[in-house]
């Protein structure tokens, strides 16, 4: 209905195309996104708003205005925001100013994002997630206003933490996020004491239980279940399958890159915690799984990390979640129950590690092959040796202990 409308956004539309061509995004989708902008070109003619005055906000009260239900509807508003930016970044329409307070906030967060790049090193995974959680707590503070670090006391922090640990979502390293941003402040001068030393520690329970896991038969399970999908099983099954055989780590698996795997060799090199590299070695099933995936399903990517999303752009995953919604599935599919309700990624390398102790690896085996830095990492896994407690256990008393 919309394909050959002339609207306000014609003039734009081709170099707006060009942008998913170059992405890899397919004819038929081409297509059916430069329907759903020209319907957004007529809202525009409707309301009267031209191309140089489209804003953000605008998409946003129109969307208001659609009739809800449609699933285009949800299309249609994110098609507008994805051509408002278009427009911004070929100098058609002008982006909202930002305000003083805008402006300082964001002026602050760069520079704690030097800081940690430069002064603690974190790791480009991290530094993300710890810059989300300093912009979080100025948000919950100051909200719109001007941010006043200088204002800041500990009730500050302890109120933050405790809104965030109230929330449906679990974080154990909020109390970690929040202390190294009051540290940063303290350091810089933008406060006058050191506020991190009035922040708690939040609980740890997962010391006093057992490590979740799955059973060998469980773990076949899932794998044969990933496995076996034809949308893109290759892909999931590669990436499950060196979680549950080689012990790597959600974050692990999507930073693989090509140059990390040493076909001659038989060695993939593993980036983990800590900017900490190690050489693993490449199993043949483990082989087969990722030249299947390279073979047969990965799309025409111009990036150089081996696991991308199947839909147009191809890109890099932006974290580890992908991993736990594939798990989550897979159990689904298998009829498990999960072991918690929030099904993480470790639940196959806690599965290596269980079957390991089970079949009489020992703790230092263990800790080589889940690659540990610390002991007390490992010691978790020592509760499943249930014999070797057994041996070292002191009988009960019967008649109680004599004086």
């Amino acid at each position: 209905m919309f394909e050959n409308l002339e609207t306000c956004i014609e003039p734009y539309l081709d170099s707006f195309e060009q942008t998913y061509t170059a992405e890899n995004y397919t004819a038929r989708t081409i297509v059916t996104y430069r329907c759903l902008t020209r319907r957004f070109g007529a809202l525009l003619d409707e309301a009267d708003i031209a191309p140089s005055s489209l804003t953000f906000e605008c998409v946003e009260r129109l969307a208001r205005a659609l009739p809800k239900g449609p699933p285009n509807r949800i299309r249609l508003v994110t098609i507008a925001q994805r051509f408002t930016k278009h427009l911004i970044d070929i100098g058609v329409a002008q982006p909202v100013p930002l305000t003083e307070a805008e402006i300082t906030r964001a002026a602050l967060l760069a520079d704690f994002e030097t800081y940690l790049v430069k002064q603690r090193g974190l790791s480009p995974r991290s530094i993300p997630h710890t810059v989300g959680f300093a912009r979080r707590f100025l948000d919950h503070r100051f909200g719109e206003a001007m941010p006043d670090p200088g204002r800041l006391r500990p009730a500050d922090a302890i109120g933050f933490m405790e809104h965030v640990l109230a929330s449906a979502r679990r974080d154990k390293t909020v109390a970690t996020h929040v202390r190294i941003f009051l540290q940063y402040l303290f350091g810089c001068g933008a406060t006058a004491t050191n506020l991190a030393l009035s922040v708690p520690k939040t609980a740890k329970r997962w010391g006093a239980r057992l490590p979740r896991h799955l059973s060998p038969d469980g773990v076949e399970a899932v794998l044969a279940s990933v496995r076996d999908n034809h949308r893109h099983g290759a892909r999931d099954y590669a990436m499950l399958l060196l979680m549950a055989r080689l012990g790597l780590r959600a974050a692990e698996v999507i930073a693989i890159q090509f140059d990390d795997i040493d076909w001659r060799a038989g060695e993939l090199l593993v980036r983990g915690k800590g900017k900490l590299h190690d050489r693993l070695p490449i199993i043949v099933e483990v082989g087969d799984a990722l030249s299947r995936y390279l073979r047969e399903e990965r799309g025409p990517a111009t990036c150089r990390t081996v696991f991308v999303t199947h839909r147009a752009p191809h890109r890099p995953f932006k974290d580890g979640q992908i991993v736990n919604a594939i798990l989550k599935d897979a159990l689904k599919a298998t009829g498990q129950k999960p072991v918690t309700p929030y099904v993480g990624s470790h639940l196959l390398r806690h599965s290596l590690a269980t079957q390991l102790v089970n079949t009489g690896a020992s703790l230092d085996e263990v800790a080589d092959v889940l690659r540990h830095r610390a002991r007390s990492s490992t010691m978790i896994y020592a509760r499943l040796d249930i014999d070797g407690l057994r041996s070292i256990a002191q009988p009960w008393p019967v008649a109680g202990g004599a004086l």
